[in-house]
């Protein structure tokens, strides 16, 4: 009885401030307000603000909707855990070795991860007509991926 009574308070204030909106010439916001503040009226005459308030105070309803949040809980975990990709020992040995293999290029000859010099040992400066040749080879490279291509 008290939330009928709140909620009627509610419409009669809000048809009022439409009211006062209305008499100020802003005939579309007075209409938008009136229209909100019958929402509440609405839903006591629909029964539905009874049906809440009889939901609302039974503990077997709560029981309820917590039961529904473990299972939500439950759900989203385990999308989390597929999603890390998280799995037995076996499978991350499998996609470890999968990954490894995957790493080499088609057409090279040593692993494009890890297959460069030692961190200790710093690279030998190269002369300038080495440079030169390799410049060449990086064009080659480049002139073979484009003809591959088509372009």
């Amino acid at each position: 009885m008290l939330a009928e009574t709140i909620c009627s308070a509610v419409s009669a204030a809000g048809l009022g401030i439409a009211a006062v909106t209305a008499y100020r010439k802003r005939f579309l916001a007075a209409t938008r307000i009136a229209a909100y503040s019958l929402v509440p009226i609405g839903l006591v005459l629909t029964g539905v603000v009874q049906w809440v308030s009889d939901i609302a105070f039974r503990p077997s309803v709560w029981l309820g909707f917590g039961l529904l949040g473990l299972a939500w809980l439950l759900f989203m975990t385990t999308r989390a855990i597929e999603r890390r990709g998280v799995g037995t020992r076996k499978e991350r040995k499998a996609a470890a070795k999968t990954a490894q293999r995957d790493a080499v290029a088609p057409a090279a000859s040593a692993p494009s991860l890890g297959g460069g010099l030692p961190a200790a040992q710093p690279q030998a400066k190269a002369k300038p007509k080495q440079q030169a040749d390799t410049a060449g080879e990086d064009f080659s490279d480049i002139e073979a991926i484009l003809k591959k291509h088509g372009i």
